[in-house]
C-alpha cells in the first residue's frame, strides 16, 4: 500500500499534519508521496484528485476526502471486490457524521439494490455510490478518463460516473459500513449549482433512456414534472403522452399547456390519474417522503424498475 495525497493549495495546518503522519507510515513500510499546488489559488477538485491518482504507482485507487473516516478493513473489502469486478466503480455503506444530517439521502445511499445501482443514476442524489467512497482499477480510471478539471461548480463526480456508466463501467458496493461520512455546510459538494447538475442528468436521461422510447408518461404534473418537460429537447416533448399524478385538482384540470411553447398550436399535454395512465414512466416524486404513499401506489402496479419506470426525483 502507498498514501498518495494532494495538497491543493490549502491555508490551513494541513501540510504539517501530512508531513508528521508521512514519517509515522513510512515508519511501518507505507510509502507517502506528497504533491502540492503551491500557487495562491486553489485549483479544484478534480484537479486535485487526477494529481493524486498520477503521482501515485497502485494498480488500484482507494479515494478517500479529506474530512472523511474509513474503516480499518476497508481497503482489504474493496479490493477483494474490485478483482472480481475490473470494469466497476466499487462503493460502500457508510455512516453521516452529525447521524441526523440527510437522513434520507443516507438512507438512499445505504439501501439500494444492485439492480438499482444502475437504474437511480438520474435522480438529483447524483452517483450510486458515492464518490467518496470509490474503488476502481488504475486502468479503468484511466480508460474512463480523468476527471474534468473545470474547478468551482463543475459536478466532477456525476460527470466521471456518467462516463464510466457510458463506456460500459458497473457499479458494486460493498454492502459493509466502512466510511464515516462527515457532512458540513462548507463542504465543496455545495459549490455545485443544482441547475448545473439538473441539466447533465436531463441530457444523460434523454441519451440512456428517452432515445429508445417512442412515448412516455411524466408522473408528476406538478413542479418538478412540468419541469422536466420543459428541459426536453423538442423531440422528446413530442413522446410525452400525458402526465399523471392523485391530486383531483389537478386531474380535474384536464391537460397543461406549455405556454412558452413557439410551436403552434401550443402543445396540450392531459393530466391523468396514475391508475389509468400508460407506462413506461419516468417518476418525479421524491421518494422516502410521503410515509410510503407513494411507494404503495407505484408497487400496487406491478412494474419493473429500468424497463417500465426511471426515477427521475
Amino acid at each position: 500500500m502507498e498514501l498518495s495525497v494532494f495538497n491543493d493549495a490549502s491555508k490551513d495546518g494541513s501540510a504539517e499534519i501530512i508531513e508528521k503522519w508521512k514519517t509515522k507510515l513510512e515508519d511501518v513500510g507505507v510509502p507517502v508521496i506528497i504533491g502540492s499546488n503551491e500557487s495562491s489559488q486553489p485549483r479544484g477538485v478534480g484537479f486535485a484528485k487526477n494529481q493524486a491518482v498520477i503521482q501515485s504507482s497502485g494498480t488500484y485507487l482507494c479515494f478517500l476526502d479529506s474530512d472523511d473516516v474509513m474503516m480499518p478493513q476497508r481497503v482489504r473489502l474493496q479490493h477483494e471486490a474490485a478483482i472480481q469486478r475490473p470494469n466497476s466503480i466499487i462503493g460502500c455503506q457508510v455512516r453521516r457524521e452529525p447521524l441526523e444530517s440527510t437522513e434520507r439521502y443516507t438512507r438512499w445511499i445505504n439501501n439500494l439494490t444492485e439492480e438499482q445501482l444502475l437504474t437511480q443514476v438520474f435522480t438529483s442524489h447524483g452517483p450510486t455510490v458515492i464518490m467518496p467512497t470509490w474503488f476502481c482499477s488504475r486502468e479503468w480510471f484511466f480508460h474512463v478518463g480523468k476527471f474534468d478539471e473545470g474547478g468551482k461548480g463543475v459536478p466532477e463526480d456525476l460527470l466521471f460516473f456518467y462516463k464510466h456508466i457510458q463506456k460500459g463501467g458497473e457499479v458494486f458496493r460493498v454492502n459493509h459500513c466502512l466510511l464515516l461520512y462527515r457532512y458540513h455546510p462548507q463542504a465543496a459538494t455545495h459549490s455545485v449549482l443544482e441547475g448545473t447538475i439538473w441539466n447533465h442528468r436531463v441530457r444523460f436521461l434523454e441519451d440512456r433512456v428517452l432515445s429508445s422510447w417512442t412515448s412516455f408518461t411524466i408522473w408528476n404534473a406538478g413542479k418538478q414534472g412540468k419541469k422536466l418537460y420543459r428541459s426536453l429537447s423538442p423531440a422528446n416533448q413530442k413522446k410525452v403522452t400525458a402526465f399523471c399524478d392523485v391530486d383531483e385538482k389537478k386531474i380535474t384540470r384536464g391537460f397543461y399547456t406549455y405556454e412558452e411553447s413557439e410551436v403552434r398550436p401550443k402543445p396540450k399535454i392531459p393530466v391523468c390519474h396514475f391508475r389509468d395512465a400508460t407506462p413506461p414512466f419516468i417518476i418525479c416524486v421524491k421518494l422516502d417522503l410521503t410515509g410510503g404513499a407513494f411507494e404503495t401506489n407505484l408497487n400496487m402496479l406491478n412494474l419493473k424498475e429500468g424497463v417500465d419506470y426511471y426515477h427521475f426525483n
